[in-house]
């Protein structure tokens, strides 16, 4: 980092970037921004809002890897583009964060894994619920039994799509809140025509059950994580453990964590978090796929 603060690039200014990454990073006076996007529009737009120089706007990667190389990334692209981006920044030496999933295969994310061993260039996945402070005060709560719905108005979607961008949060999520090795993996839910109606799974071992389900039909948009364990129950609604007050939504959710830890290991104050475990989300969301796609 230099006297003007760490060179940070976000690649993809699309929804997530927007409204999730881009007020963290764009406010932080230890940070220099480069945007990069193929849209100009977007690029100036944006680029003008969070004050970001025109010389540190691109609209193609090769030129962000040139002379301008920043001392670390977060990717946004959509996840078809990830493999391929995040290879590209991985051979640059540049320390990557990106959006969950890796890839939407198990086969492609394990790839991008061992190109990331390889290279010794250090890669992160964007799992922020297990930066959520509710959630990760719920890793301190008794919980023999767990119940997790992350739910959608009307939108059913393609099987994968919908399992490695979106339930891949509640697959996560279950194994972070496992508190002991799971022994038993089941799976259930309904495809009409290659389309996700719902799916549930379930982690289970010894003394506790951790369920975790979400229906593409509910009619409301709402995440709801239930707690049991040691005669108390605990309920945390859209990621919220009670009232939050003035705190800003990707306090709550956990997106302003996870971005300082990523970026307190790119300075060396801390490590990254372990690549084979997420790695092994993925895993398990290649598994509720096969067990579903017939």
């Amino acid at each position: 980092m230099d006297s003007d603060g760490l060179a940070v690039a976000v690649i993809g200014l699309g929804g997530i970037a927007r409204k999730a990454y881009l007020p963290v990073l764009g406010t932080r006076a230890d940070l220099r921004l480069r945007l990069v996007t193929r849209d100009r529009g977007r690029l100036d737009s944006l680029g003008a809002a969070y004050r970001v120089p025109a010389s540190c706007r691109f609209t193609e990667l090769a030129a962000l890897l040139g002379d301008a190389r920043p001392a670390a990334a977060f990717v946004h692209v959509a996840t078809v583009a990830h493999a391929e981006v995040v290879t590209r920044l991985l051979d640059a030496g540049v320390p990557t964060y990106v959006d969950k999933p890796l890839a939407d295969t198990f086969a492609e994310s394990r790839a991008l894994v061992g190109h990331a061993e390889r290279t010794g260039t250090p890669l992160m996945v964007g799992f922020n619920r297990r930066h959520a402070p509710a959630y990760v005060a719920a890793t301190r709560a008794p919980r023999e039994t767990v119940i997790l719905q992350k739910n959608e108005a009307d939108a059913p979607g393609v099987l994968r799509d919908v399992v490695f961008d979106d339930f891949i949060h509640v697959a996560d999520t279950l194994r972070f809140l496992a508190p002991g090795e799971v022994s038993d993996v089941t799976v259930s839910g309904r495809v009409e025509d290659g389309m996700l109606e719902h799916v549930a799974l379930t982690l289970s071992g010894p003394g506790f059950t951790c369920f975790g389900a979400m229906n593409r039909r509910a009619g409301t948009k709402a995440e709801r994580l239930q707690l049991i364990g040691d005669g108390h129950r605990r309920d945390i609604h859209d990621l919220a453990d009670g009232p939050t007050g003035w705190d800003p939504v990707g306090r709550v959710k956990g997106v302003e964590q996870i971005c300082e830890h990523f970026l307190a290991a790119v300075r060396g104050e801390t490590q990254y978090p372990d690549l084979q475990d997420a790695l092994a989300t993925h895993e398990l969301c290649e598994q509720v796929v096969e067990r579903l796609d017939g």
